[in-house]
């Protein structure tokens, strides 16, 4: 007897897209059909480690893709771990990877780039549903006895059904009432080809019927007989030399469900105290969880070619988790858990192996007009495509640029190169080009410190008040605009030598490139409008900690400034919008004696209101937001009549 389930909201409303917008690349159904069926087969495999019994009396894995003509279906099955009917309702029914709602909002661009994210998200299988209008999945878990079998149907609309079933085989067999307009899919050259394609990497044997001619009767047929029709060798584990550029890019889509080639790889193997193969590529686009950060690495565990589980985290650090690939160890055992990944000696040695392979491969591609070059078959980078490897960076750094600057304050061995591989705005170049060697190269004769800003944004850092004696000077300043900037640089008080130095923070002194006679005037207006800095800061002492004069600024009246040490107001504020505990720390207030605002100041007669619109004007120059807007207007108001 049959029971009726609801579908999950979020599953009806992708179905809803899945059988009536996504039909431009149709053939990514298979693909994902046939990774599901490999993966089922892999934690078969695993879970056998520790109990044997599951593979019952069928040790050989193996997925098997077959087709009927005049009924009109496509069956592709397994003989891996298989499925409770509990499972079925679960694994079938809803949708338990986080990310879902930012698939759904992604679905609605390029139709063909729709298609190829549906792998992404964690629902291939509903991908079925692009060429079937029916879908049945009968399924068997293994150790279960026969008669606890399960068949799950649904039409792809809002519910399924699901009823026991005897099944003697475990594994699982899902079969696809296929289309009207989707009959090219009955043919074996078509799903070869697919399978050619996409899947010729599984390294389970996918098998279909073999075809051949009947002389009798005029037409080729299909015997009885199974034939592999994928290669099934673990692609890492061959000669770089046996694979092109084509067969690593389709790898790559193939376990990551990216829709575009990858920017880059390194494909090596290790040998010594520890022996593993590494295969890690770098994606040309950031995915949609990248500043997720408790997502996991993309990386696969194999051992001896064995698979052990996906995302391992143990394998690559937090601000390289964007990199996708395949570690396959000679020396872990194959009942490693994730708790013995984290204190094993071989694992914290593949991690600092990988960490240096993507950070080397990121060098490479820094170079400016070098191409990464093939080497010998244990060390050697293979490049993806053949633009000039600076341009790759600057698509690279553009992406993950902001996620690798998290390094600074993780990898503490690395810091260094880290620092070098970071690309920067810059007050003479709008590009995030700027590396710090590049400004380092070019300082200014008597220049002590790398200085640089954070704002909001590119144009709210130009425009900064701040930068007005740097312009005057015609000093480099560095633009810094990811949010992720001032935590990293907490972490980067040097670079080769030379301090960085933050134009927002402390008291401006350019050392020998300041005159003396510039020093001597703002010491003189600090005695000359000391009675008015005191006026200043009794006023403004529920604002500003400290109200001085400064040579800082050449256009401007005022600014506002932060002790050295202190966290800027830029991220104050961008702590306390996360919801995060911030210190209340209050900015000083830094006026311009040459300004004619401010010598007028002390003759006002308004001198309280105008107080305050200085501070508050020096606060909306930065990015900020005065505490009170209302009064803000009033005062201003006030003056203009």
């Amino acid at each position: 007897m049959s029971t009726h389930h609801a579908f999950q909201t979020e599953v009806a409303q992708l179905l809803h897209l899945v059988t009536h917008s996504l039909y431009s690349n149709k053939d990514i159904f298979l693909r994902e059909l046939i990774s599901n069926a490999s993966d089922a087969c892999d934690r078969l495999r695993f879970e056998a480690l520790d109990h044997a019994a599951l593979f019952e009396d069928a040790p050989t894995l193996e997925v098997r893709v077959g087709f009927d003509a005049e009924a009109k279906t496509l069956t592709i099955s397994d003989n891996g771990i298989g499925m409770s009917e509990a499972e079925a309702i679960e694994h079938l029914g809803t949708i338990a990877k986080s990310g879902t709602k930012a698939f759904m909002s992604r679905l609605s661009g390029d139709q063909q780039k729709d298609a190829q994210l549906i792998g992404q998200f964690g629902v291939g299988f509903y991908s079925g549903f692009i060429v079937a209008d029916r879908i049945t999945v009968e399924s068997r878990r293994a150790g279960l006895p026969p008669e606890q079998g399960v068949r799950w149907v649904s039409e792809g609309t809002g519910e399924f059904e699901t009823e026991a079933l005897t099944r003697a085989e475990r594994g699982t067999c899902i079969t696809l009432h296929l289309r009207d307009d989707a009959s090219e899919y009955l043919t074996r050259w078509k799903l070869k080809g697919i399978i050619a394609k996409y899947s010729d990497h599984i390294s389970l044997p996918i098998l279909m019927r073999k075809e051949e001619w009947d002389a009798d009767k005029g037409e080729s047929v299909l015997r009885d007989e199974w034939e592999q029709v994928n290669a099934a060798s673990a692609l890492w584990t061959r000669p770089k030399k046996d694979l092109s550029e084509q067969q690593y890019s389709d790898f790559y889509q193939a376990i990551s469900h990216d829709y575009e080639a990858p920017l880059a790889w390194s494909h090596n193997r290790v040998e010594g105290t520890t022996e593993y193969t590494q295969l890690l590529y770098i994606p040309a686009k950031a995915p949609h969880d990248l500043w997720n950060r408790d997502k996991k690495p993309g990386v696969k565990l194999y051992v001896r070619r064995v698979f052990i589980m996906d995302e391992v985290e143990a394998l690559l650090p937090s601000y390289l988790r964007w990199v996708k690939g395949v570690i396959d160890s000679a020396d872990l055992p194959l009942n490693v858990s994730r708790e013995l990944l984290q204190e094993s000696r071989d694992v914290k040695a593949i991690r600092e192996g990988n960490t240096r392979r993507v950070l080397a491969l990121l060098e490479d591609l820094a170079q400016q007009g070098v191409e990464p070059a093939a080497a010998d078959a244990t060390d050697a980078t293979a490049d993806a495509e053949a633009a000039p490897s600076n341009d790759k960076y600057r698509r690279f750094y553009a992406e993950f640029g902001a996620v690798l600057k998290e390094g600074l304050g993780e990898d503490f061995g690395n810091r260094e190169r880290i620092a070098r591989l970071l690309r920067f705005a810059s007050t003479q170049s709008d590009a995030v080009a700027v590396s710090l060697a590049d400004y380092k190269a070019r300082m200014k004769a008597g220049q002590k410190a790398i200085y640089y800003l954070t704002a909001d944004n590119l144009d709210a850092a130009k425009s900064s008040p701040q930068l007005e004696l740097f312009r005057k000077k015609g000093i480099e300043v560095l633009l810094m605009t990811d949010r992720v900037d001032e935590w990293a640089l907490s972490f980067l008080h040097d670079f080769d030598g030379t301090a960085l130095q933050s134009v927002a923070k402390g008291a401006v002194d350019l050392g020998q490139l300041q005159d003396e006679a510039e020093k001597q005037a703002t010491e003189a207006a600090a005695e000359q409008y000391k009675p008015l800095l005191e006026r200043l800061k009794t006023v403004l002492a529920d604002k500003a900690s400290d109200v001085r004069m400064t040579a800082r600024l050449v256009d401007s009246p005022a600014c506002l400034v932060v002790g050295e040490g202190e966290l800027s107001n830029q991220l104050t504020r961008m702590l306390k919008a996360a919801g995060q505990k911030a210190p209340d720390a209050k900015p000083i207030l830094e006026l311009n004696p040459a300004h004619a605002l401010v010598q007028k100041l002390e003759q006002s007669a308004q001198f309280d209101d105008l107080a305050h619109i200085l501070f508050d004007q020096a606060l909306l120059a930065e990015g900020g937001l005065p505490q009170d807007p209302a009064g803000y207007v009033r005062r201003v108001n006030a003056l203009l009549v």
